[in-house]
């Protein structure tokens, strides 16, 4: 993508309502603009991180053997009346009526509308394991919304939904999207700690909120220190029985702030580390809650019916997007890691007209397309020192640049925007150093 054709509306100023570093970085980079309180427009740099990030869940979840569908975010209200939950919920809730003054709702979480899909379908216990999810805007009225699309109203999630015969079974669902999260968030060059959680509106009795390590973190986590250098799930086989592999996982942390005890805590104290850390993820088990308050039952083997055992799994991919950044950013801007960064690399142009850098800009940038790369090219005609910026400002992994005295030696600047390390090299090497990166 040429930048001269690209939509990227920069902010010189940091906006006075940005608080923490994701928001701000958000504005100024041309990610998103707030279109009310507590709501975005998501604009073409941001969608593309938001994608990336959706893709990788979405992987990991079809590895994991649940089935993608898609729900729709206004539901009846008779769904949640069914449940019990539509006057417990609260005053998040966004409830509204059609033109026919039907109750209806805007979703904030989708436990009632897969239940009513299930039941109608499903009759045996042969249909089962099921574990259904979809990638989905939600809603909930915060009374505060704050730190932009860290706390917003309006925000896209994954949920997941496991039916099984029985809490076996359901626990075996519940350790695959364990699993399941874990993988994903290392994919995006995070470290995620699971705690031991409460259970909330969602109800149930074992939950697991995910957690990424960040400075700017809203919460402490206390945590084994093995666990910043442990592979964890790399080697990990769906296929295996995943139960020893989650007692591993759990021997290395410890808990959340608000429910660590120190007297009760398995982690030596020598061992233990704290930091602040970002919930972007949280599963929960909760048995027959919906499923016997909605008629979802199933057949056994010996005839009778039987309420399925459930249990939900959500991650944040909104606020993944703002999650990364506070984790992952200096003075000068946002450092991507490379699986969610909206380009692979920059081709920066330090003098447009001048026909030896065009000719190598134009040639290198081609080149990285051909070669499977997703180039951003700076055409600009603008300031070096303005260029440069923006591009640190947006976090690209990799940055080329290209200048009449580099030129002159036959050589271009690349730059590692994570470490700042730079150097000079021919046109080739800079090609293969950045697709080398890739592998």
């Amino acid at each position: 993508m040429r930048l001269s054709q690209y939509f990227l509306p920069l902010l010189k100023e940091t906006p006075k309502e940005a608080q923490i570093a994701s928001h701000r970085l958000m504005l100024r980079a041309g990610m998103i603009q707030q279109s009310s309180a507590g709501i975005y427009s998501w604009l073409p740099l941001g969608k593309k991180v938001l994608d990336k990030i959706a893709d990788i869940v979405r992987e990991e979840q079809n590895r994991a053997g649940a089935l993608e569908i898609m729900m729709p975010t206004i539901q009846p209200a008779e769904l949640w009346q069914e449940s019990g939950r539509y006057d417990d919920y609260g005053a998040e809730m966004l409830r509204i009526r059609d033109r026919h003054e039907r109750d209806m709702l805007y979703g904030p979480t989708n436990e009632e509308q897969v239940t009513d899909i299930f039941r109608a379908h499903v009759r045996s216990y042969k249909a089962l394991p099921l574990n259904l999810y979809h990638i989905q805007w939600k809603f909930r009225d915060e009374v505060r919304p704050r730190f932009g699309i860290m706390r917003g109203r309006e925000f896209l999630m994954k949920d997941a939904y496991s039916f099984d015969t029985d809490a076996q079974g359901a626990r075996a669902a519940y350790n695959r999207m364990f699993v399941s999260y874990l993988k994903t968030f290392a994919r995006m060059g995070l470290t995620a700690i699971p705690m031991e959680a409460d259970t909330g509106p969602i109800g149930g009795d074992m939950s697991h909120e995910f957690i990424i390590l960040a400075e700017t973190g809203e919460s402490g986590v206390y945590f084994h220190k093995d666990w910043l250098n442990a592979d964890l799930v790399t080697q990990v086989n769906y296929d295996e029985d995943l139960q020893p592999v989650i007692d591993r996982f759990t021997s290395l942390y410890a808990r959340a702030d608000e429910m660590h005890d120190p007297d009760q805590c398995p982690v030596p104290a020598d061992e233990l580390m704290s930091l602040r850390g970002i919930e972007v993820g949280h599963i929960f088990y909760f048995g027959e809650k919906y499923s016997a308050a909605m008629g979802a039952s199933v057949a056994g083997p010996d005839g009778s019916n039987k309420p399925v055992h459930m249990g939900s799994y959500g991650i944040g991919v909104s606020r993944l997007v703002g999650g990364i950044i506070e984790a992952s950013h200096d003075e000068k801007g946002i450092i991507w890691p490379r699986a969610v960064a909206p380009f692979d690399v920059a081709v920066v142009n330090l003098k447009v007209g001048d026909d030896t850098c065009m000719t190598c800009a134009d040639d290198l940038y081609a080149r990285l397309q051909a070669a499977g790369a997703d180039p951003i090219y700076d055409d600009r005609d603008d300031r070096p020192g303005a260029k440069l910026a923006a591009m640190d400002l947006i976090g690209i992994p990799w940055q080329i640049i290209i200048g009449p005295r580099g030129m002159d030696n036959g050589v271009v600047e690349v730059k590692n925007r994570r470490t700042g390390e730079a150097v000079e090299v021919s046109p080739d090497s800079a090609l293969t150093m950045v697709m080398q990166d890739a592998e």
